[in-house]
């Protein structure tokens, strides 16, 4: 049963200015170039509250939202609403729409089969965001959920909203057009609530942002007073049905910044894979990929050479995967990717986050990341589709890290929640 609320939002008045120079991408997207930049854009970006640049960030970012709330800057519904949040960009030359509703969504233990995870988390970032969340007691940036709305009741309804007029319309960065609607009328808000009930939903990003709102609801529910409706009992969440059109997932690359290819390491892969060598090109990359998207695939680049790798026997794996997982899952790309190629192949050994290994979406960036010298090497995979991450997650397996990348992020800046003790929903 997911359990949909609407709530009363902050968000920014007119008088911070204009909404483009206001919005950032997801704290967890951000790097220290990015975090100047959107603060040099304006003294109330919204990157001041989810990564200020301050050691004492946590605190800083609390007293901000306090300061800007009386200094008119932020406002406070006064009553409670769904959003219709929708985002319209260009990919690979093709116009693209995808449309949600943006709603407090009550927080399941995993074990209750309501909300599904895809991906493994770590401590760190968990502890990042849970002490943001002590801090500041706010939802600063939705949790992407998708459900599945096999009749489409809430795709026309709405797609209904989507043709009144809106609250806000802002361009980010990267070129993608966000709108948002409020929705305050009653009887939609029930019909929402009635389609979502009976159905489940899958995290597709923010992981961490909902395992750490799971650790700070139970701690509050060990204090006295609190009730079922209480606000931090759920979270603000950006919900897409698995049958939108614009639920887009796109490949998360692998640069290995420590490795580099040897002829005995490439004799290794030969012995596995049928390597080709390829046009060492973007296009050349793409086109190898593109050619074998119903294959288990990799184009791997070095600088000046490139070869795509296609997996010969797909039982010839299986004795090398160390995922806990079903013998399904333990073919997707990215398992073969980190248990067999990198771990057995090309003994990599354990990958650290940015020490060793960095992630890329697009194959132009992920190469010149290598002929700059950020990486030595560029491995290259094909995208997974929503359905199958769906199906993934309901078979309460997860996937390794960055092994998806729905696009585009939702907006951060647009909307916050209050789950301050005293609100209730």
């Amino acid at each position: 049963m997911v359990d949909v609320r609407p709530f009363r939002a902050i968000h920014y008045t007119v008088s911070a200015g204009d909404p483009e120079s206001l919005i950032t991408q997801p704290y967890d997207k951000i790097d220290i170039g990015m975090q100047r930049e959107y603060y040099a854009r304006s003294p109330y970006n919204f990157c001041r509250l989810i990564l200020p640049l301050e050691p004492n960030k946590y605190e800083v970012a609390a007293q901000r939202i306090q300061d800007w709330l009386s200094e008119d800057i932020l406002e406070k519904d006064k009553a409670p609403a769904i959003f219709v949040c929708r985002q319209e960009f260009t990919l690979d030359g093709y116009n693209c729409v995808r449309t949600g509703v943006m709603a407090a969504v009550r927080l399941d233990d995993y074990d209750a089969n309501v909300v599904f995870p895809h991906e493994i988390t770590y401590a760190a970032p968990k502890a990042d965001r849970l002490k943001m969340l002590h801090t500041v007691q706010k939802d600063l940036e939705p949790v992407f959920l998708m459900y599945s709305d096999a009749n489409k009741t809430t795709i026309k309804l709405l797609a209904e909203i989507a043709k009144t007029e809106h609250l806000v319309s802002v361009a980010d960065s990267f070129g993608v057009k966000h709108t948002v609607w409020r929705v305050t009328d009653q009887n939609k808000i029930r019909l929402l609530q009635k389609a979502l009930e009976p159905e489940t939903a899958v995290i597709t990003d923010g992981h961490h942002r909902y395992e750490s709102a799971l650790a700070y609801r139970d701690s509050k529910l060990k204090e006295k007073g609190w009730t079922a409706d209480a606000a931090f009992n759920f979270h603000m969440s950006l919900l897409v049905p698995v049958e939108d059109e614009g639920l887009v997932v796109l490949p998360t690359h692998r640069l290995l910044r420590k490795f580099d290819l040897t002829t005995e390491g490439l004799n290794a892969l030969k012995k596995v894979f049928t390597v080709t060598e390829i046009e060492a090109t973007v296009r050349g990359l793409d086109g190898f990929l593109n050619s074998h998207k119903d294959e288990h695939a990799f184009a791997m680049y070095t600088r000046g050479k490139a070869y795509g790798l296609d997996l010969k026997h797909t039982e010839s794996v299986y004795e090398f995967v160390r995922a806990k997982s079903s013998k399904d899952t333990k073919v997707y790309d990215v398992v073969i990717l980190h248990d067999v190629i990198f771990k057995v192949i090309l003994k990599t050994g354990e990958l650290s986050p940015d020490e060793d290994i960095l992630y890329e979406r697009w194959t132009k960036t992920a190469v010149e990341k290598v002929d700059n010298g950020e990486a030595k090497a560029a491995f290259l995979v094909n995208p997974i589709s929503a359905r199958t991450v769906w199906q993934i997650a309901h078979q309460h397996e997860r996937m390794p890290e960055k092994t998806t990348d729905f696009y585009p992020k939702p907006a951060s800046g647009l909307l916050m929640m209050d789950i301050e003790d005293k609100e209730r929903l």
